[in-house]
C-alpha cells in the first residue's frame, strides 16, 4: 500500500471516537497495523483501551463505515489483539493533552 492511501485511510479513522475517551482511536494509539491485499481488501489491526470492552462492536462497525467512501478499499477485516497491551504512551500528544494526561 502506498503512503498516500496509508494517510487517507488513517485520517478517515481518525473520525472514528472511542465512545467511552471522547478522542479518535488514531489519537488514541489504537491502530496498530493496517494490510491490504491484491483484491482491495484492507485488515485493521487494533486494540481497545479495556479488554472485555462493552463497546467493542460499536467501534468496528464505526471502523468499516469510516473506511467506506475510500475506492481502493472492498472490504475491511478488523483484527482486535490485546498485545501489545494498549497503555496512555501510546496516545499522541494532542489526545493526552485532549485528555489531560501528562
Amino acid at each position: 500500500m502506498n503512503e498516500d492511501l496509508k494517510e487517507n485511510i488513517m485520517g478517515a479513522l481518525e473520525l472514528v471516537i472511542d465512545p467511552e475517551l471522547g478522542v479518535d482511536i488514531v489519537n488514541l494509539g489504537l491502530v496498530y497495523n493496517l494490510e491490504m491485499n491484491d483484491e482491495g481488501k484492507l485488515t485493521v489491526t487494533m486494540t481497545l483501551t479495556t479488554m472485555g470492552c462493552p463497546l467493542a462492536g460499536t467501534i468496528v462497525d464505526q471502523v468499516k463505515r469510516a473506511l467506506t467512501d475510500i475506492p481502493e478499499i472492498k472490504d475491511v477485516d478488523v483484527n482486535i489483539v490485546w498485545n501489545p497491551p494498549w497503555n496512555k504512551e501510546m496516545m499522541s500528544r494532542y489526545a493526552k493533552i485532549a485528555l489531560g494526561i501528562r
